[in-house]
């Protein structure tokens, strides 16, 4: 009797485990694709802009500069390029007109310097949440739109003004939480025709 009931354990806890995996991945299928379970969604496709260009831009190495804590010491920086901006503690930094939102002193802000060859739409992409503001002749230029996406960060906002060329700007990053910002300035695309 004894050993018939120690044939029989295996079989029992094989049969136990096969009724306990049922529905999990099959044997060598470590990604589940076998099962009904699905990838999560990418947060950076929500975009409803064509942000392909945006995108390859912020998969490339960043160009690491200091931003400015006033517009003497605000580095220049050049569309179609990704850079990657240390920011200072938003308290020391003397901004060229008071930022759009102000949430606190609290924070890291900074300044860059900016000139392009033609007028137009543009777009400034940054990885995190921070204001931006663009200064022309000490008056700040009002959006024109913006895009963000939480869980995307490449880029994670996206904001459009319309932008004079052969003219000195100052952008203003302010409010973020982070030390560090990553930023892209584009043409933004012409708008799309309708069928």
């Amino acid at each position: 009797m004894r050993g018939t009931r120690t044939r029989l354990w295996p079989a029992a806890l094989l049969l136990t485990l096969l009724s306990a995996g049922a529905g999990g991945e099959a044997p060598g299928d470590p990604a589940g694709a076998g099962s009904s379970a699905t990838a999560p969604p990418d947060p950076c496709a929500a975009f409803s802009w064509d942000v392909a260009r945006e995108r390859a831009l912020f998969g490339q190495v960043p160009q690491k500069v200091t931003a400015g804590a006033t517009q003497a010491d605000a580095p220049a920086i050049n569309p179609d390029r990704l850079y990657e901006l240390t920011l200072v503690p938003q308290s020391q930094v003397r901004f060229a007109a008071t930022p759009g939102r102000s949430r606190s002193a609290e924070g890291h802000a900074g300044l860059a310097t900016l000139s392009l060859p033609s007028a137009g739409v543009y777009r400034i992409a940054i990885d995190q949440s921070s204001w931006v503001d663009v200064i022309a002749r000490g008056t700040s230029i009002a959006s024109r739109d913006f895009q963000g996406r939480p869980g995307c960060h490449a880029p994670h906002k996206i904001v459009e003004f319309e932008l004079p060329a052969d003219t000195p700007l100052t952008l203003q990053f302010s409010a973020a939480d982070a030390a560090t910002v990553r930023v892209v300035v584009l043409k933004a695309p012409p708008p799309r025709e309708k069928a």
